[in-house]
Formats: structure tokens, C-alpha cells, sequence
């Protein structure tokens, strides 16, 4: 008899329609699988750690805006967790409003932050007076203005979510840079990590260990030292006191490439409390370049020698 496995939870920043859904669904299991909304990032990744999730997609980094502060906070607190894949979307924008709503009557308008942010713009051109009302998501403000009372009289959000809430479409294609994209991530607990295909991307939190001078040279070191390429380096404050942070780092490799394995060898020596968060595939498949001194192969080499020399075989 051949036993069905149950298909798996997923959880994302909801409501439906948000580009982090669209993200989910380019993950042919989590497409399969269950999907539940959660209202922020935090609920989201609580979700995992209690086992009611096996994983979740959340945005972690804007062509435009740069990181997103709010999952980069969440994944490098609490109990660990590890990213298990990536995924890149096109972001375009469209401004919504109920029927009888006008361009004109517009002055309060109601989408996510980063949505706001890459369409200033636009707002300054067309609705200069207007006022942004932050919102969850640019779903979630598509959905308020389908209620009783919202808070504004539009909304910034996905074409597609226009089309689900039966919102009139008063411009679209309102982002300032078009071909503009975020980056999700797969977030799970950890286990097994992805296999490494060559195209990989490995990300930590390093804490600064002490505010000194050279402090932050020292962590860059591990990596310029091994040749491993870093794609996002980013300060994030810990919440202890002024002037504490830490750094969310993605870099090009696979914790089983030698040269990355070497760095992160060195980074636990410089900076004991490193959170690992994970390495996996890269969206875009692009194998980075490593000089052959730092191939796996030389790093072999390096050590088979020096072990000779304590065997006293060389």
C-alpha cells in the first residue's frame, strides 16, 4: 500500500495576492503545499519555530530600498533558523481605489513602505499633496479599502491584486525604476542544508565584538583573505544599547566550498556569536569566479602538506 504524504504548511506576509505569495509559488513544493498568511514577518517565522509552518517566504532585500530591515531583525534573533532557497520577482505597482474615487479626490494613500518608497516619484508629479498610510503589505492596503471606513482613500499594489479585489485601476505602472526587484527567502528550521550546486549563497550574522578601530576590517578579512565575494554586507542595530550592531552578510559559496568553510572558520575566531543562516542556490544560477588558489582543490593541497610536514613525510 503506498502512504500519500500530507502536503507541507507554508506561511507568508499576507494577505493573498502579495508578492511574497507570488515568491511561494515559484517554489514548486510550497505551490503543492498548504499556504497561510501571517501579518508580519516576526508572526510569520514564530509560525516555523513552533512546528505549525515548515517554512516561510519573506522579503528580505529591494533592488531599490536595499534590505528589509524587518526580516533581517527576525532571522538573526531567537532560536536559529536556516534559509533554504531564494527567489527573485519583478515589482511593478499599480494605483487602486474604489469606484467613485477620482485621481483628484485622492490626499491619503495606503501601501507597505518599500512600495511607497519606489513610487515617490510618481506621487510628486501626479499627487504631490497626497499622504502615505503605512500598511502591512500592498495587499493588505488594496484589501482595507474594500471595508466599511479605511484609512485612505487609495492604495499601492500588484496588478494581480487589483484584479482579485475588483478595485479600479486609476494609473498604472507607477514604479520610479521598472525592472525593479525583490529577493525572498525560504526560511525553515534547521536540518540538512540544500545540496551545493556551484551557484550557491551562504548568509551569517556577525556581531561586531567590540567597538574598535579595525574592528569591522577584521571580519572583511576572513573573506578578502579566502577569495570569497561578498554580493550584501549590511549594519543592523542589536536593540542593546547605542552604537551595538551587527552585520547581515550574504556571500557568493556554499559552506561546503573549502574557501567559504575556511571563512567562516575564521569569522567564529573573530566574532564567537556568528549565526549561520544558511547556505543555498542562488536565484540566478550564476556560479561566481574563483581564482585557482582558492579552489577547492589548492585548499586539499595546502593541507595534505602541511600534514605531511607534522608526519614528518616532507
Amino acid at each position: 500500500m503506498t502512504t500519500v504524504a500530507e502536503p507541507r504548511s507554508f506561511t507568508f506576509l499576507g494577505p493573498e495576492g502579495t508578492f511574497t505569495e507570488a515568491a511561494l509559488l515559484r517554489v514548486p513544493e510550497a505551490a503543492a503545499g498548504i499556504r497561510v498568511p501571517s501579518s508580519n514577518a516576526a508572526s510569520a517565522l514564530a509560525k516555523v519555530r513552533a512546528g505549525d509552518a515548515y517554512a516561510a517566504m519573506l522579503p528580505i532585500e529591494n533592488s531599490v530600498e536595499g534590505g528589509v530591515s524587518a526580516t533581517l531583525d527576525a532571522i538573526a534573533t531567537g532560536p536559529e533558523l536556516r534559509i533554504l532557497n531564494e527567489v527573485v520577482v519583478p515589482v511593478s505597482f499599480v494605483l487602486v481605489a474604489p469606484d467613485g474615487v477620482a485621481l483628484q479626490d485622492i490626499r491619503r494613500v495606503g501601501t507597505h513602505p518599500h512600495a511607497w518608497a519606489q513610487t515617490r516619484n510618481w506621487f510628486q508629479a501626479f499627487l504631490p499633496a497626497a499622504v502615505h498610510v503605512p500598511t502591512t503589505s500592498t495587499a493588505a492596503a488594496a484589501y482595507e479599502l474594500r471595508g466599511s471606513s479605511p484609512a485612505f482613500h487609495a492604495a499601492v499594489c500588484a496588478p494581480s491584486v487589483a484584479e482579485q479585489t475588483g478595485l479600479r485601476v486609476l494609473a498604472a505602472g507607477i514604479e520610479d525604476n521598472v525592472g525593479a526587484v525583490t529577493r525572498f527567502i525560504l526560511v525553515g528550521r534547521p536540518g540538512e542544508l540544500p545540496a551545493p550546486t556551484g551557484a550557491d549563497k551562504t548568509t551569517v550574522a556577525i556581531p561586531l565584538p567590540e567597538d574598535r578601530p579595525g574592528a569591522l576590517m577584521a571580519i572583511l578579512e576572513q573573506f578578502a583573505s579566502r577569495g570569497v565575494n561578498l554580493s550584501r554586507i549590511e549594519s543592523r542595530p542589536t536593540g542593546q544599547f547605542l552604537g551595538h550592531y551587527f552585520f547581515s552578510v550574504d556571500a557568493d559559496g556554499h559552506i561546503a566550498d573549502a574557501r567559504v568553510a575556511d571563512a567562516l572558520r575564521g569569522l567564529h575566531r573573530v566574532s564567537p556569536g556568528l549565526r549561520f543562516l544558511g547556505s543555498y542556490p542562488r536565484a540566478d544560477r550564476q556560479p561566481p569566479a574563483v581564482a585557482a588558489h582558492n579552489s577547492d582543490g589548492a585548499f586539499r593541497e595546502a593541507g595534505d602538506w602541511v600534514t605531511a610536514l607534522l608526519e614528518g613525510r616532507a
